[in-house]
């Protein structure tokens, strides 16, 4: 297996993109720690992927709380010895042009789109720098490397999470730690609820999908889940700093 004897840790991990990607590096090996803000939804997440065979453990998890974060993420390299994988998830989706998003929202949109990944890899570069080896994958999305209508501060987080990627890659390359971004397109997911908002309903996402995305459907977490246990993995061992896009060619 791919992760054999190795330690991950997600946020954002009980539902969606991020439970699939808890679910596969398990069934790879590794053993994860599966945090959410809904700590029942993680405790689900951990029961799945124990009923199938696999080691996890669940939190609550605020991840715009520095010190909870921090904290957790020490407490997990201290309780197994080392960090290998650091899958920063969380995140929201605020719709508006510059004139609909208060500065509240782009706030709200900047801590948890970008400060709590930083906080994360922080916190995740303080064991796997020392110990010369480590995985960390940021989500991102195909927002990040394209310039979606009328969704202002989605964009501008989504671009910012891109550069820290790359910016972490370059400076701790050298130390064996490697980070780069996930990005994701449409994935049937609730997250794409601000989309869909923004569209009039699931009937207008739905026919943007099929004429806007070259496979014309949308991406499945499982599909994603697969790019996330690659990049956690040494299949990936050469890739640092890059921006992986999953999306179906809609970002060209």
């Amino acid at each position: 297996m791919q992760l054999s004897n190795r330690v991950a840790f997600a946020t954002g991990a009980g539902s969606g993109i991020g439970r699939a990607g808890a679910l596969a590096m398990a069934a790879e090996g590794a053993f994860v720690v599966v945090s959410d803000l809904d700590g029942q939804a993680a405790q689900r997440v951990a029961d799945e992927i124990a009923g199938a065979g696999g080691q996890a453990t669940a939190m609550a998890l605020d991840v715009t709380n520095d010190a909870a974060l921090q904290a957790a993420i020490a407490a997990t390299a201290a309780a197994h010895g080392r960090l290998d994988v650091l899958h920063s998830h969380a995140g929201i989706q605020i719709p508006g042009t510059l004139e609909q998003v208060s500065p509240a929202q782009m706030d709200a949109s900047w801590a948890l789109n970008v400060r709590s990944h930083f906080v994360a890899a922080q916190a995740a570069m303080a064991v796997m720098r020392p110990q010369g080896s480590g995985s960390i994958i940021l989500t991102a999305s195909n927002s990040g490397v394209q310039y979606d209508r009328e969704m202002i501060a989605y964009c501008t987080t989504k671009h910012a999470v891109i550069a820290m990627a790359k910016q972490i890659a370059v400076d701790y390359a050298r130390f064996g730690v490697r980070c780069n971004a996930l990005c994701p397109g449409f994935v049937d997911t609730p997250f794409n609820l601000g989309f869909e908002t923004q569209m009039a309903g699931r009937a207008g996402l739905e026919a943007y999908i099929a004429t806007s995305i070259p496979m014309k459907r949308f991406g499945t977490p499982a599909e994603i889940a697969q790019s996330i246990v690659y990049l956690a993995s040494d299949q990936s061992s050469f890739m640092t700093g890059h921006a992986l896009v999953v999306d179906g060619a809609e970002s060209l």
